[in-house]
């Protein structure tokens, strides 16, 4: 007989995600949708333009799999159901009569059933991406982090090319450039899936899925309740960083403090043998007037 925390892992791990927890994630991706400057004035603008951009925070993993994979982009408008479920949304977040659907989302207790549900579909979405990216290129670990990464964090990188079709693309804020706290995530936890996927770590799915999900859900969560923008584990981040990439910073200023310290004692000796010299020649006149 299993134990329970097995049989507690394996039932999560065949939790469906339709509808109520890909509701959570259209409703989350929407709503920082309509947050940005403008975009509810371009809903009513132009509600074809704002559809499509919604679709591609809803949908922009999957679209950026698909063409890192060189299949078709817009398969995902082959599931209709979820198309309509997002379209629906996505009309009730901006159109919905005195906006009672934002005023809803409004309340902490709200976001954070919505955010939490959205963290564990990004679980999905990583384990989704490794395996379909396992099936192509057997073993290809790099296809494969590169594959989960993409299935759990490309709503962000997609919106990207977004932003620079409408012209309001800001380098400082690329994705590739400037990394968020939510890829980063991902991006350890397409790692990890990989890892497990290849056989080189020694955990059953269903039961690293249990713990990675539960990890992203306190995170988040912890992070929306204190306000902060910070990861926890930012503190190892500085410090791997360091350890691996900054050892020429190191070396370049212990170099610059030795320089300056040599030019320091040229100076000092240079001034103090002026200062000898003057003492010499009072010491000689004051022997000059006793004699």
């Amino acid at each position: 007989m299993d134990c329970p925390w097995n049989e507690l892992s394996l039932a999560f791990s065949r939790t469906s995600m339709f509808p109520f927890f890909d509701i959570a994630h259209y409703l989350v991706s929407v709503m920082a949708l309509k947050h940005q400057p403008g975009a509810a004035a371009m809903a009513w603008k132009n509600p074809l333009s704002s559809w499509f951009t919604a679709m591609l925070h809803c949908f922009g993993g999957g679209i950026l799999s698909c063409v890192l994979l060189a299949e078709p982009p817009l398969r995902f408008l082959a599931n209709s159901t979820n198309i309509l479920l997002a379209s629906s949304v996505w009309y009730f977040v901006f159109f919905c009569p005195r906006d009672l659907v934002s005023q809803g989302y409004s309340f902490l207790p709200v976001q954070l059933l919505a955010v939490g549900m959205k963290e564990v579909t990004r679980t999905w979405k990583i384990v989704g991406g490794v395996t379909h990216a396992n099936s192509y290129y057997k073993n290809g670990w790099i296809v494969m982090i590169a594959i989960g990464w993409a299935r759990g964090a490309g709503g962000s990188i997609i919106t990207n090319f977004e932003q620079l079709v409408k012209g309001c693309w800001k380098p400082e804020a690329d994705e590739w450039l400037k990394m968020s706290d939510p890829a980063k995530v991902t991006l350890l936890g397409s790692v990890i899936f990989t890892f497990q996927q290849t056989n080189h770590l020694a955990i059953s799915r269903h039961n690293l899925m249990f713990l990675y999900t539960m990890f992203l859900v306190a995170t988040k969560i912890t992070m929306m309740i204190t306000e902060t923008a910070v990861m926890p584990f930012a503190f190892f981040e500085d410090t791997l960083s360091r350890m691996l990439f900054g050892w020429q910073q190191l070396f370049s200023s212990c170099e610059k403090r030795s320089e300056t310290k040599s030019s320091l004692s040229g100076t000092g000796s240079s001034t103090s043998k002026p200062i000898a010299d003057a003492s010499d020649k009072v010491h000689k006149k004051h022997t000059k007037k006793t004699e």
